[in-house]
């Protein structure tokens, strides 16, 4: 059985199930791992909940690109995150994000506004952190369509 899509050759219905339920599953990802970044906060502070939390923006950002490419390889997502990630850190080296985050809250979380170099490290752990994850779930549901 397969569908058709405007402009593209025919897919196959199961591809298609497939990647509503990873982009699914990448979604509920992506909430969990905001919500866990709001616990962290919720019961630590300082460092541990800042560097948790920079993790976990890796991880974020790795559960996005998943939801807009569901078939991308998980090496390709932490990678991308991890890019996106270094890249917001790079950019505090100038003084657009402070400018922006003075002026908006949604900048502040998602830009913020002063560069620190660890950050750049604990954004390596969350890379890895989804790398492992989402390698271990293709795995799986590679093993459950043999």
């Amino acid at each position: 059985m397969t569908e058709k899509s405007p402009g593209h050759a025919s897919i196959p219905a199961t591809a298609t199930a497939t990647a509503t339920a990873v982009r699914a599953a990448a979604a509920a990802a992506a909430v969990l791992t905001v919500a866990a970044a709001l616990g962290v906060r919720a019961v630590s502070g300082g460092e541990v909940a800042k560097y948790a939390g920079d993790a976990l923006y890796t991880v974020l950002i790795h559960t996005l690109v998943v939801f807009l490419v569901p078939r991308v390889r998980p090496l390709t997502a932490a990678g991308t995150a991890l890019a996106v990630s270094w890249a917001v850190e790079l950019a505090q080296l100038t003084d657009l994000p402070a400018e922006l985050s003075r002026h908006s809250t949604a900048a502040r979380l998602v830009l913020g506004s002063t560069f620190n170099a660890p950050d750049l490290f604990w954004y390596a752990v969350g890379a890895a952190l989804a790398w492992a994850v989402h390698t271990r779930l293709t795995a799986r549901r590679t093993l459950a369509h043999v």
